[in-house]
């Protein structure tokens, strides 16, 4: 009878493990800078979310060489939230196409390490070509503070082409089917602004949430831009 509830008392505690796990998700792992100027420094956010149902500790970050430099916003993320991962790159005394890896160490016990890669072509002087279009937000971050779960809520981000030829807007990614986004052209002439709709579906929601929208462009210095959006859902 003892073996029996024993038996019982650890597959229970083995199933609650298996419910309560956290688990590292990417928007995305890869990311080209295209041409880099020799001797720039250059930074792209990869944007980590918990997809699980336990706190996700990021434990070590360990770029593959002394040129990169990585550090996330938080290191400690509820199940269901999001942070930001600024990876830096520095090309001083590099030539030619480069390739390098991040490592992202964390307690995901199904994948405690992740690894996302950069690539880019460092070139001398005026080989490189100068960008056109240049994609600026004013704002990329947004708090809608507490709602109350159930509430859609709407935020509207203004933006602009401060380069000197039309910008093009592309795929425009949010990071869950709770958000949708809308942009109001596609295509903005060189001084032109434009704004983007959001809206946050918190049905279902509850506690501290962020979710991040992907912007694409042919803004070759910042060709995924990435716009968070917070919320403290409350019943």
């Amino acid at each position: 009878m003892k073996k029996i509830f024993f038996s019982i008392v650890m597959l229970s505690s083995l199933s609650l493990a298996q419910l309560m796990s956290p688990k590292l998700t990417l928007l995305e792992n890869e990311f080209d800078f295209g041409d880099i100027k020799q001797g720039d420094k250059v930074t792209h956010v990869f944007v980590l979310t918990n997809s699980g149902t336990d706190v996700l500790n990021i434990e070590k970050i360990i770029p593959s060489c002394g040129c990169t430099a990585a550090m996330p916003e938080k290191s400690e993320l509820a199940p269901g939230e999001s942070t930001n991962l600024t990876v830096t790159f520095n090309s001083a005394g590099k030539r030619g196409k480069q390739k390098k890896l991040v490592r992202i160490n964390t307690n995901d016990t199904e994948n405690p390490q992740t690894i996302i890669t950069f690539v880019g072509n460092v070139i001398i002087k005026d080989e490189q070509k100068e960008s056109s279009a240049i994609i600026h937000f004013p704002e990329t971050q947004h708090d809608f503070g507490v709602v109350k779960e159930g509430q859609k809520v709407e935020y509207t981000f203004t933006f602009d082409n401060s380069g000197k030829s039309n910008l093009e807007i592309g795929d425009i990614k949010t990071s869950c089917g709770c958000t949708a986004a809308l942009v109001s052209q596609k295509v903005l002439a060189p001084g032109e602004k434009g704004t983007l709709k959001v809206e946050l579906d918190t049905s279902k929601r509850k506690g501290k949430m962020s979710r991040v929208i992907t912007i694409s462009s042919n803004d070759p210095a910042d060709p995924s831009k990435i716009l968070t959006i917070y919320a403290d859902v409350q019943q």
